[in-house]
């Protein structure tokens, strides 16, 4: 009699003649490979000629070397860093199938970081302080903003200080990234912190003004959205503060600071002016140190992974296209909205270098570099970001004239 076991009931053994696939790396120069090949439960590692992957990273060996030490500087801390997006390097190349590169860049860059760790030796990291006690509260508020129109809004507070301060989260995230700051008791002290979450982003609920999917942001949503949350919150001359997107539009706080009702602003990795190349994959994490706490570095993963479809790429639409300051900086005015510059050194598009000849161009603005840093500097490693932020704040306080 024949058995009335279906076939698939032993998927394991079903899903054993899965393809496998084969991608390399490789010296500029050189045929002469490291070849990895995937398939279902395994994993191989061989030298051959890169012609038998589908696809191969190619560095020259000098790039090579940068990546493979112990602690590497920036942007070799991968290789999404040394690929690039506004700032190229010459001799990396992508050879063979594209969109395989794509496809897989959650395998290769795995194994990448597999070599490099048995080559030199893990990257030694940082460690984050376990808490047993949270300060923040969170809570919901309606506001009206353009684009967006009517929304129910979430935000965190913490401190009792007398400075008020705004935290803005970076584009396809939210203001969890603030936490390590919010939780910190010198800042506490001397600040009464505020972090939202945009409109659709996070916990706060989409506009009904467009159907899902179809976010979209601009400088006047953004401003805007601050704007009508410093109003509904009563917060006097607070302190703009945020990341990337959001240190552009500490910019443009700052040229508008009297319709914002700002007292100084802290753009942290801000620029006049960023162009990149507008992509459909996202490697914005690979800007982090590589010293910076796992769990850190896991969080960020994390909050990038977890917001509504279009959310990030809406983001991109102020970021890359929608905000261009540099014929504006020469307008703000530094007694009213003191501006105080930080970047982490570890972003590889928007580097130190950038955002100094913004600094450059806005009379009585500062900027200093942040080493040991990346792109996400109060989530990546709160306890070495927040003298940089004290000393900022404690500036902008001298410095504004009331």
């Amino acid at each position: 009699m024949g058995s009335n076991v279906h076939a698939w009931s032993d998927l394991p053994q079903q899903l054993k003649s899965a393809e496998l696939f084969t991608f390399g790396y490789k010296a500029a120069g050189s045929d002469n490979s490291v070849l990895v090949t995937v398939g279902y439960n395994k994993g191989t590692a061989a030298a051959g000629n890169h012609s038998k992957a589908l696809f191969t990273l190619s560095a020259l060996p000098e790039q090579w070397q940068e990546f493979f030490k112990q602690v590497p500087a920036m942007p070799y801390q991968s290789y999404w860093g040394m690929f690039g997006m506004n700032i190229k390097q010459e001799g990396i190349e992508v050879l063979g199938d594209q969109l395989a590169f794509n496809k897989y860049a959650h395998f290769w860059r795995r194994a990448l970081e597999v070599l490099h760790d048995a080559h030199c030796g893990p990257i030694p990291e940082d460690k984050e302080p376990e808490m047993d006690e949270d300060h923040i509260v969170g809570r919901y508020v309606y506001i009206e903003a353009p684009i967006w129109g009517r929304c129910k809004v979430f935000y965190e507070q913490s401190g009792e200080g007398k400075q008020d301060i705004v935290f803005c989260h970076t584009a396809g995230s939210d203001g969890r990234q603030y936490h390590g700051v919010l939780n910190n008791p010198k800042v506490r002290n001397m600040c009464n912190m505020i972090a939202f979450d945009l409109p659709g982003h996070g916990r706060s609920f989409p506009s009904q003004e467009y159907s899902p999917g179809a976010h979209t942001n601009t400088e006047d949503s953004y401003v805007g959205a601050i704007a009508a949350l410093v109003k509904k919150l009563g917060l006097k001359k607070p302190i703009i503060c945020g990341a990337s997107m959001a240190g552009q539009v500490c910019l443009a706080v700052a040229i508008r600071a009297d319709e914002v009702g700002a007292g100084g602003t802290i753009p942290l990795q801000g620029s006049d002016y960023l162009n990149m190349e507008r992509q459909f994959h996202d490697h914005s994490p690979h800007m982090m140190s590589p010293t910076a706490p796992f769990v850190n570095r896991q969080l960020i993963w994390h909050l990038y992974s977890a917001q509504a479809y279009g959310i990030f790429h809406g983001d991109l639409d102020f970021y890359f296209g929608g905000w261009d300051g540099r014929s504006r900086m020469k307008d703000i005015d530094t007694k009213e909205c003191p501006v105080f510059m930080l970047t982490g050194e570890y972003d590889w598009s928007n580097t130190p270098e950038i955002a100094q000849k913004t600094a450059d161009k806005i009379k009585g603005a500062k900027h200093n570099a942040m080493p040991e840093l990346g792109r996400f500097p109060a989530t990546e490693n709160p306890g070495k970001f927040v003298p940089h932020l004290i000393e900022a704040i404690e500036w902008i306080q001298k410095t504004r004239q009331e």
